[in-house]
């Protein structure tokens, strides 16, 4: 399917964010995944090891990312790049909701710091 419609995205909830994934193997995409992130403000997700690169735009608000225990404080307009093998914490702390666009290849895993592994199906 070419054209995905924003009625047709069907909506994912975990860690208290938002993931509405538009590219991704249901949708017709052979290769990437891309979804756009909802994050209410006071959301801390917890820290995750990607398995697979990232690119990670911030359309509105603000967040706190921490790549690799470095923290770094992003805003509308800002991309921040989380290479394979990175640990990656967002977290929320204004009082608006922020929202993002996340781009990465298919078959995306994430494994948490008590090492359960997440396989997010907007990323796979």
């Amino acid at each position: 399917m070419p054209v995905v419609r924003p009625s047709d995205a069907v909506v994912h909830e975990m860690h208290g964010a938002r993931f509405v994934p538009y590219a991704t193997p249901a949708t017709g995409s052979r290769e990437l995944c891309a979804w756009r992130g909802e994050i209410p403000a006071g959301t801390r997700a917890p820290a995750h090891t990607v398995s697979r690169e990232e690119i990670f735009h911030l359309l509105v608000g603000e967040l706190l990312i921490t790549l690799d225990g470095t923290p770094h404080r992003i805003t509308a307009g800002d991309t921040v790049i989380v290479n394979a093998g990175a640990t990656l914490a967002v977290e929320n702390p204004a009082a608006e909701p922020a929202v993002s666009w996340v781009t990465t290849s298919q078959g995306l895993e994430a494994t948490l710091a008590d090492g359960t592994r997440i396989a997010p199906p907007w990323a796979n």
